[in-house]
């Protein structure tokens, strides 16, 4: 006799699990602790087997009854219904390894070992903070340049603007590693450019506007002082390597050869190397007769045993008519990286790896 809805809400446990039938194969499985479990008993090619179908009184007898109909419906199609629903869910853990917090974590997993623990900590938390929660378990294919420009303006609003700019770039290694491993066809952060205003240090202000841009190295070019603060006034936007690394650059790190500038990074310990445009290498030539009989590129004036001083640079800016609140010797480093970004398109991975950012 089929069962009803009162019946089964009074069925009680014993001490052996029993099996309480309905019809065509649905039945309810009650154990000694008291779970109901509706399961439905089927044969497919002449073998007996069993599909779960949810537990009392979560599913209730309607409800498991539509299961089962279901079920047989695939099974007069010559589907087993088990064998479907092993690959409906099998279907939605390859949905669920494909959203972009999956990607994304395996991306971290796979590249933070080589970063330094306060990079690690931040783009850790940039993930967790700025992007996991608003697109976190969104399709990484499906996720389209508004959706990403979302989390952005979220940062923006805060007032977090070089935040912004980081986040968009992390965001961008995580598609380009989703595309490099078959889960995505395009980086929609590079829609993204100028979307975001550029950042403005407050320690350390930059002229990135590219007609300004211009107008500084025509003035650099102008300047009337010290032939050898005149070449690091020039070298500097060709290089954008710390001031403090400008300034203490040693002519043995200096490989004409090979048009390169090996150094070690001061604030990661890191080695890291400076191709030397042919504009770089001229200015290395005209100053090495000058100043080679110091171990510096950029000696003091005073004495070649030590370094330019630390705000040499910002002098010299000061006397081209560069004010403070414009540029400083550190803002070429922000210059670089707003117009190879926004202007010239290069990747920002590349930007950081040339600015000796830990990636």
């Amino acid at each position: 006799m089929p069962l009803t809805a009162t019946t089964v809400e009074k069925l009680k446990p014993s001490t052996k699990a029993k099996k309480v039938f309905d019809e065509r194969g649905l039945f309810l499985l009650i154990n000694p602790t008291g779970s109901k479990l509706w399961r439905f008993k089927y044969r497919v090619n002449g073998k007996e087997k069993l599909l779960a179908l949810g537990p009392y009184p979560e599913i209730s007898l309607k409800e498991a009854r539509n299961r089962r109909e279901e079920a047989r419906r695939f099974i007069a199609n010559g589907i087993d219904p088990s064998a479907q629903r092993k690959s409906q869910k099998q279907a939605i853990g390859q949905s669920n390894s494909n959203t972009f917090e999956t990607i994304g974590r395996e991306w971290f997993i796979k590249f933070s070992p080589t970063w330094s623990q306060s990079h690690l900590k931040r783009v850790q938390r940039q993930l967790e903070k700025d992007l996991f929660p608003w697109i976190g378990s969104l399709p990484i294919e499906e996720i389209d340049a508004p959706a990403l420009l979302d989390c952005l303006r979220r940062i923006e609003k805060r007032g977090a603007i070089v935040s912004a700019h980081r986040v968009r770039g992390i965001a961008g290694q995580i598609f380009r590693y989703a595309i490099a491993t078959s889960r995505a066809t395009r980086d929609p952060s590079n829609d993204l450019r100028g979307a975001i205003p550029p950042a403005q240090s407050k320690n350390f202000s930059a002229i990135t506007q590219p007609q300004k841009v211009k107008t500084l190295l025509i003035a650099i070019d102008s300047f009337e002082g010290t032939f050898t603060v005149k070449c690091a006034l020039k070298f500097s936007p060709l290089v954008f390597a710390r001031p403090g690394e400008i300034r203490k650059a040693l002519w043995d790190d200096i490989d004409l050869e090979n048009n390169q500038w090996n150094y070690l990074v001061s604030k990661t310990n890191t080695n890291h190397i400076v191709p030397l445009c042919k504009q770089a290498l001229k200015i290395l030539s005209q100053l090495h007769p000058l100043t080679s009989h110091s171990k510096y590129v950029f000696p003091s004036i005073r004495t070649p045993l030590r370094p330019m001083s630390e705000n040499t640079i910002n002098v010299a800016l000061r006397r081209i008519g560069i004010q403070k609140e414009e540029m400083t010797a550190h803002g070429f480093r922000a210059m670089a990286r707003t117009i190879l970004d926004e202007e010239l398109g290069y990747r920002p991975e590349i930007i950081e790896q040339q600015l000796a950012h830990t990636l």
